[in-house]
């Protein structure tokens, strides 16, 4: 997706002007965000290139929706214009901040949550119990069965949103007379759903309304 930033100000003696082509790309799950250049003829001098990535990567860190960080994109300078008297760094660096926001205002962003893989281990008269708080969690079970080492009792694999496993352990241990407990690690991230991402979104624009 190309975008375009144009940052021009004018405020009596030496005034400000950068202006900067970008290419935006996303990158596969979990390679991280990159930049790149391909400038040809010089349309954007070399020592404002640096400004123009700093602008990138501020924009990048407070995303369109909720102020979240954009990962996992790449973006490539490819063009731009500048003033013999009025560029400098900072310019270029206002430039690249309007470029991403220009383009990822159009790029149908989404919003990305941690997903935890848990084991839960628990006696197994408590385990209908137990599968019934998973889904209640938006919690999705992998699979479950007794437990070798232990008589009686069964270990349930999910996998949760991070979100949803802060407090969970003073459910998991209400229901089950304090016996339960359960390990966990890092999986993967995934898309929030649209009703919670919505409500994020709602939330930021109404605490930044106060904020002004």
């Amino acid at each position: 997706m190309d975008a375009h930033g144009r940052h021009k100000k004018q405020t009596g003696g030496k005034g400000q002007f950068g202006e900067v082509y970008v290419k935006i790309e996303p990158l596969e799950r979990g390679e991280g965000n990159k930049f790149s250049e391909s400038i040809v003829g010089g349309s954007v001098p070399r020592q404002y290139i640096p400004g123009t990535e700093k602008g990138v990567t501020e924009a990048l860190t407070r995303g369109p929706l909720a102020g979240f960080p954009v990962v996992d994109v790449h973006v490539n300078l490819y063009d731009g214009k500048f003033h013999d008297v009025d560029s400098d760094e900072m310019s270029f660096r206002m430039a690249g901040i309007l470029a991403m926001k220009d383009g990822m205002g159009k790029a149908s962003p989404i919003i990305l949550e941690p997903i935890t893989e848990v084991k839960i281990h628990v006696p197994n008269e408590y385990t209908s119990t137990i599968l019934g708080q998973v889904t209640g969690r938006r919690g999705q079970i992998l699979g479950f069965g007794a437990n070798p080492d232990r008589l009686r009792w069964d270990i349930v694999t999910v996998q949760f949103p991070q979100q949803e496993l802060w407090d969970y352990i003073i459910e998991l241990r209400t229901a089950t007379q304090g016996l339960a407990y359960y390990e966990w690690k890092f999986s993967h991230m995934a898309p929030v759903p649209p009703n919670i991402s919505q409500q994020l979104v709602n939330e930021a624009t109404a605490q930044a309304a106060q904020e002004h």
